[in-house]
């Protein structure tokens, strides 16, 4: 933990030097990617999720420190070999973290918020729930566990996986030739913020977009299909408590008023 603090700590100057780059440069070629009001509401968010990061709020049903205790099978000496598995086991993680958070409507809960922007910039990539307090997705991590990577290793890599799923954040960057078919790029991305139908619960991919391609949920931007941001259902509103909880809300209200638990055919 307190490894990915001060990894957290190095990566927000950055973050803020990124973000007033993308301003000023869209300014400057007179892009029209920002709302303020819309960029005021990412960021508040983005500030109480780091902060609540920071300070360990979130709780562990099982610890990595204690998977890696009873289950590991390999131990590598070589740190350079620890890191390459490492990123390989927390990519994987966050594929299908995320692919189940678009898949099942509960799951989907805790991430709707950073879809609920119209816009589409690097304020975004911090528009993040404040309300996650559990990790549920440890199952996924266990592959690391069985070989042995050490947690100070998985905390460095969990910075760099929060790094690199903010840069790619932005319409000011285009298609990155031969990257496109190795990494997930601001292309592919755009495309999973998008809701155009051909667009919807795709290229769910940390930093790697092979996984997508793997598994079969790789789309590709296409140059006829310009992506509208945001959710199938607007929010409506710029109000950060509001858009944490208004999907939760609206499960409970569907909850009170039906009349059978079973699924309806």
């Amino acid at each position: 933990m307190e490894t990915f603090s001060k990894g957290i700590q190095f990566v927000l100057p950055v973050f803020i030097v990124l973000i007033l780059s993308e301003m000023i440069i869209s300014k400057i070629s007179n892009k029209q990617v920002f709302n303020i009001m819309d960029s005021v509401s990412s960021l508040s968010s983005g500030i109480t999720n780091v902060l609540k990061r920071v300070l360990g709020l979130t709780i562990y049903i099982i610890t990595y420190d204690f998977l890696v205790e009873h289950l590991a099978v390999f131990h590598f000496k070589s740190s350079a070999l620890q890191y390459v598995i490492g990123f390989f086991a927390i990519d994987f993680y966050v594929y299908w973290n995320h692919r189940w958070r678009h898949r099942y409507n509960l799951l989907w809960n805790d991430h709707v918020i950073h879809h609920s922007s119209e816009e589409y910039n690097l304020p975004v990539a911090l528009r993040q729930t404040i309300g996650d307090f559990t990790d549920i997705y440890f199952f996924l991590i266990i592959p690391a566990a069985i070989f042995g990577i050490p947690s100070d290793v998985m905390s460095v890599l969990a910075v760099v996986m929060l790094f690199g799923g903010f840069w790619y954040h932005t319409q000011l960057i285009g298609k990155l030739g031969f990257l496109e078919k190795i990494i997930v790029t601001p292309s592919h991305h755009r495309i999973h913020h998008a809701i155009n139908p051909i667009y919807l619960d795709r290229n769910f991919g940390g930093i790697l977009i092979i996984w997508d391609k793997l598994f079969g949920t790789f789309q590709e931007e296409l140059p006829e299909e310009k992506p509208i941001y945001g959710i199938t259902r607007q929010v409506s509103t710029w109000n950060p408590i509001k858009i944490n909880f208004i999907h939760i809300l609206l499960l409970i209200k569907d909850a009170w008023r039906t009349n059978n638990l079973k699924r309806q055919v």
